[in-house]
């Protein structure tokens, strides 16, 4: 492009930073706009009001993670964070039993969210064409006199008196989150409703940090027991930075962790994993119990509209707020980055429209599908079960049931559930027939869980 290219990023998110980094490939000069202070920050910042909670990564997201900011695995292991196999160094529960683990060769990195942000904004504030506008409200999108095309964005700092300051720009990219303004200002002018595809699925948790002597894991990285229709409630406890401890305890369909100290441990009692009440029980709380509560998914179908203007693109919540229980919105936020490179590679001007069908395509359907058969398997969640659906979630009931027998079958469940793999993969015939026979064979005597220390292999 002949003159300065600038692209401006709204919001400073894990979606934001990601896609700054690709842009910056591409764009002489790129802006990233947020209402908070960001440089500098090591703590919990109020835009990501999840930053108080489990903050977990799939493996195909840190897989890119590194291919983006290359050494940052190091960097967060050097900052004090824990590592261990994504399935060897975890005791993943199925339907309230442990599951058979296995080493995959590809390492998860615990790291609490506010470090993990930091790591990542630094890392993308260190390129030499990224600049952050800090503590401005985003007010408007700019638009040509036709409609037809983004210009830019109006912002306001948020000091007494501050005047509305346009910021021209080549590309925008609305990374704000699953709260974007982007379908409102569509209507406003004269472009369709976005559909959107909302899932009410009741979800509340309660998250703290603990200092415990010794090592409650015995080696082990974390223990997850996953909800199950039968028991609504799940958790996540693991290691994380600075040797802390990290419990998120989660109910479904609006049975919530209490937030008082010991109602919270009863919860947590209830769990299929006896261990980790056993571990906090008496552990010394570095805080204390913070809610969270997340109603509805969300996903906006902006690959389905007929128009669209230039010089816009969505990516992260804003498009697509999945489940926090999955733990896919880092990875798919890392994944729509690659996406977003691949259309507007050398500045060209990408066509959005293209941009948001490969998305969904490639990036949204594989782990949107894969969830929503899992969120209708609860009873209280609104939905169409189709033929299809009650298939697939017969089919994965045995796939977990074999999995507590059967090591290849979690290690091909927990590949396509860390998204190395798309859900298919546990339709081959080999993996079919393993599942069968690992279902079958699992009645019967009682699985005990087993801790194990192993190494991690770096991948």
């Amino acid at each position: 492009m002949s003159h300065k290219s600038r692209a401006v990023v709204l919001g400073g998110s894990i979606a934001g930073l990601f896609a700054a980094r690709v842009l910056a490939e591409a764009y002489d000069e790129v802006l990233v706009v947020d209402r908070d202070e960001l440089v500098g920050v090591h703590g919990p910042r109020r835009g990501r009001p999840q930053s108080r909670h489990i903050n977990a990564m799939h493996v195909r997201g840190r897989v890119v993670m590194e291919e983006l900011f290359p050494g940052i695995t190091d960097e967060l292991v050097a900052d004090q964070c824990p590592t261990g196999d994504f399935v060897g160094s975890v005791r993943w529960y199925f339907q309230g039993k442990p599951v058979k683990r296995e080493d995959i060769g590809f390492i998860a990195v615990p790291a609490t969210a506010p470090v993990m942000e930091r790591h990542i904004r630094e890392r993308t504030q260190a390129l030499p064409n990224v600049v952050f506008l800090e503590r401005r409200d985003i007010v408007a999108l700019e638009m040509s006199a036709d409609r037809r095309r983004v210009t830019g964005v109006r912002v306001r700092h948020l000091v007494d008196g501050a005047q509305d300051e346009v910021v021209p720009a080549d590309l925008v990219v609305d990374a704000t989150g699953r709260g974007s303004r982007t379908p409102v200002w569509l209507e406003e002018m004269g472009y369709p409703r976005v559909e959107e595809e909302r899932k009410k699925v009741g979800l509340g948790y309660v998250t703290q940090h603990y200092e415990i002597d010794g090592d409650p894991l015995d080696g082990d990285l974390a223990i997850i027991p996953v909800a199950s229709p039968d028991l609504p409630r799940g958790a996540i406890f693991t290691k994380t930075d600075n040797g802390k401890y990290e419990l998120t305890a989660y109910g479904l369909q609006g049975d919530h962790p209490p937030t008082d100290q010991e109602g919270f441990y009863a919860f947590v009692k209830s769990l299929a994993a006896p261990h980790i009440h056993d571990a906090v029980r008496d552990a010394r709380p570095l805080d204390e119990p913070v809610p969270f509560r997340y109603p509805t998914t969300v996903r906006r179908r902006y690959e389905r509209m007929s128009r669209f203007p230039e010089g816009l693109l969505v990516t992260g919540d804003a498009v697509t707020s999945f489940n926090p229980v999955y733990a896919q919105g880092m990875t798919v936020a890392a994944l729509s980055a690659l996406i977003m490179r691949d259309h507007v590679y050398a500045g060209s001007a990408p066509r959005p429209l293209d941009y948001f069908r490969d998305l969904a395509s490639n990036v949204i359907d594989p782990p949107w599908d894969m969830t929503n058969v899992v969120d209708l398997s609860f009873p209280g969640v609104d939905g169409e079960r189709t033929f299809k659906v009650r298939m697939q979630q017969a089919y994965l009931n045995l796939v977990q049931a074999a999995a507590t027998r059967d090591v290849k079958v979690t290690t091909a469940y927990m590949r396509a559930a860390g998204m190395l793999d798309r859900p298919e993969a546990l339709m081959r015939p080999a993996m079919v027939l393993r599942v069968l026979l690992g279902a079958v064979f699992n009645r019967g005597e009682p699985v005990r869980d087993v801790p194990r220390k192993v190494a991690a292999r770096s991948v």
